[in-house]
């Protein structure tokens, strides 16, 4: 079998360098400085010139950072304005996370019915997700969202308490807007991106109640994973979707 290693007294190749576009490093020095608090939710960025003579690169290296940014949802181009960070009190941003759809006419804001607000030392499985230490608290959320009267959604949300010190079961009921945008606002918490996983399961006693369902009623697990700036995970979501006149809608591309 002849040998793969290299002759006697010569060097190995070495490895290909890692490349990395130039928009790409720009874009991630950019993402720094949202992640250090430089510009806020809402706060309009540099111009494109500015950001070149900043970067000491051409316009058009910024504006191709600028671009993937808002493509991932982190910025908001908006034609004649300029570029602003994008904040969950944006329109379009607002049901970015919550993919249900009605089957029948245009979807509208629900109505949200707060169960518990409360903190305990985080369960093993949601530390081991969310990346605490064995001890830490984190602030668990239970609530429904409602179309109209009839209960949708039961969610039961997850959060490192140390990152919201202060929330409670009065602020959240007083809060009017998103509760992203809450988080977002009063706790500098942004949510960027998610991952979900989702599967059917059949509703239990305790959920059953909640929805108005009977005890083994289809219901859509939704279980997300959401992260802010620098892949950090900040929210563990598990909500137990009634899609009898809903449906669970994605956009691939």
């Amino acid at each position: 079998m002849a040998s793969t290693s290299a002759p006697a007294g010569t060097a190995a190749a070495p490895a290909a360098p890692a490349f990395s576009p130039l928009y790409r490093q720009i874009q991630a020095l950019l993402t720094r400085s949202l992640t250090l608090g430089e510009w806020q939710p809402g706060a309009a960025l540099p111009s494109e010139p500015e950001l070149a003579l900043r970067f000491k690169v051409s316009q058009g290296t910024v504006r191709k950072a600028l671009d993937a940014m808002a493509a991932d949802g982190l910025l908001v181009r908006r034609q004649g304005k300029g570029t602003f960070v994008a904040t969950h009190a944006e329109a379009q941003v607002q049901y970015r996370f919550l993919r249900l759809m009605p089957d029948q006419g245009e979807r509208q804001a629900m109505r949200r019915r707060l169960l518990d607000c409360r903190r305990l030392r985080a369960p093993a499985e949601v530390a081991r997700v969310l990346g605490l230490d064995s001890g830490d608290s984190v602030v668990q959320i239970r609530r429904l969202l409602l179309a109209g009267e009839v209960p949708v959604v039961l969610d039961d949300i997850w959060l490192p308490a140390r990152l919201f010190k202060g929330l409670s079961a009065e602020r959240l009921d007083a809060y009017r807007g998103p509760m992203y945008r809450l988080f977002e606002t009063e706790f500098g918490v942004r949510m960027i991106r998610a991952d979900e996983k989702i599967r059917a399961v059949a509703a239990g006693g305790d959920e059953a109640a909640l929805l108005n369902l009977p005890e083994g009623a289809p219901l859509l697990l939704v279980e997300r994973l959401s992260f802010t700036y620098g892949g950090k995970p900040v929210e563990l979501r598990r909500g137990l979707y009634h899609t009898a006149a809903h449906y669970y809608r994605n956009e691939l591309s």
